[in-house]
Parts: C-alpha cells; structure tokens; sequence
C-alpha cells in the first residue's frame, strides 16, 4: 500500500510544536521525506531525538538568512524539493484597537507581521527555485480568523488576512509551475502558540486557556476541540497529487463554522 506523499520531499517551517510538529509526522507517516527549520533550539533538539534522519534547521524564520540555509540543507539531503509548508504564527489574544495604546501600535504591528507574514515571503522565496524544478506545491497556513470576525484581535485578524492574500496572490503569480494553497484551521488544542513581546504576552500560551477545550467544541456545529493531528490531513492532501488540479484555494478544518450554527457550550 502506498503513501499519499511517497517521493515527496518536504520542509515544514514551525515545526517544533503544534500543527507543524503534526504536519511532520503526518507526512512521514504517508512517505515523504521531512525536512525542519525551527527556531526553538530546544524544540528541535527534540525532533532530532525522536526523529534522527530529519535534517533540522535551527533559525528565525523571519529571516532571509535561516530559510535559505533550510531551504540548501533540504536539497542536499533530499536532492531537491517538492513540497514546502509554512506553520509559523504568534497570537494577540484577541486586543481590540481600543486595547492598543497608541505608543505600542509599531511594534506590535511590526512582531505581528514579521512572524505572521514575512516568514511565509522568506520561505517561498528560498524555496521558489527548488519548487518550480520539481513543479511542486505550497501550503501556508491561514486560520479561521481570516473569515469570521471575533476568533483574534485587530492585529492577529489582519496579519491572517494577509496571508490569505498571499496564497491568492502567490498562486496566480506561480501558476503552472507552483501550486499554492491555504489551510485555515479553527481553533486547535495542543499548540503553543504565543502572544507577542511589544504587548506583553510572549510567556502567554493560548492553550493554557482555562477551559479552551470546552470553549472551543462550543464555538463549532460538529461540536469538536480539534487538534494539529486533525489539521495536518489538509496539508497531506494539499501536497499531493490528488489535489493537483487545485490552487489559490483553502480547506478549512474548523468544525463547520460556515454554517453559522454553534452548539450549547460545555459545562
């Protein structure tokens, strides 16, 4: 029986935690060979324990420097590269405009779209060359943010929107070579996803949220807390073949939010 990825060579930028961690195993576990970059030093020090033959990258990936070495060090071990996923995202905890003081609004505008959408220009861009020799496929990842209002705050919603954009813009510019898609995911247990230094939070952890798991199965139709294990199935499908007739497109594994209907909330 065959993988869905079998050959696929792949690099997975976030993936020390969270849906890029998942997104990793998920990939192996349908035959690809999985590249990482990862700034956490003590993340990746945990891949490379549990995952020996997975070439890892420790670097920003908000900058030029770490993604083209990931990028260089992804070829050299796999000899080119098909497939490139981006994970990476910081938080706002849901600050309103009115919550911002004006004197914090540049840098945090500046850490919000840095890491949220620079880190996806810098990616694809070292790996746009390998990717259009192999006429492979991108996955950014957006949210469910950048569709409903009220699932973050004024700088986390747009920074998404942003990316949104980048997938629409990035799939045009690309097309035929490149396939470039999104996956939005709703609210996800089981990520350490962070706030941002400028407002304060960057020891805050969004899952450390009393009661999320009970919050989050409220807020969707299906009624279910979702987790990056559940969000990584889009990116297996969005990178391989059976989806190569789709681009500049989403997948949104978030309970069924479009349907505008929420069950009771937990107890």
């Amino acid at each position: 029986m065959t993988g869905w990825l079998d050959g696929r060579r792949a690099l997975v930028v976030g993936a020390g935690s969270g849906i890029g961690r998942a997104v990793v195993d998920a990939f192996r576990a349908e035959g690809a060979s999985v590249a990482v970059l990862e700034r956490d030093a003590g993340k990746s020090a945990a891949i490379t324990e549990a995952l020996p033959d997975v070439p890892v990258t420790v670097g920003d990936a908000t900058t030029r420097e770490a993604n083209d070495e990931a990028v260089a060090t992804a070829v050299e071990a796999f000899g080119g590269l098909d497939v490139l996923v981006n994970c990476v995202g910081v938080f706002d905890f849901y600050r309103g405009l009115g919550d911002l003081d004006a004197d914090v609004i540049d840098d945090a505008f500046a850490e919000m779209f840095s890491t949220n959408v620079k880190c996806h220009l810098h990616a694809v861009k070292a790996a746009l060359p390998a990717l259009r020799e192999s006429r492979g496929s991108i996955v950014l990842t957006e949210s469910t943010s950048a569709y409903y209002a009220g699932r973050g705050g004024v700088l986390y919603v747009s920074s998404k929107f942003a990316v949104r954009g980048l997938v629409t813009s990035l799939a045009h510019e690309l097309a035929p070579d490149v396939r470039v898609n999104g996956v939005a995911p709703g609210g996800t247990l089981d990520t350490d996803l962070r706030g941002i230094p400028s407002l304060g939070q960057e020891s805050r952890r969004l899952d450390d949220t009393p009661g999320r798991a009970a919050d989050l199965a409220a807020r969707t139709p299906l009624g279910v807390a979702l987790t990056g294990a559940d969000h990584a199935w889009s990116y297996v499908f969005l990178a391989s073949s059976r989806s190569r007739g789709i681009t500049g497109d989403v997948v949104h594994p978030d309970g069924g939010i479009a349907t505008g209907r929420q069950t009771e909330r937990r107890p």
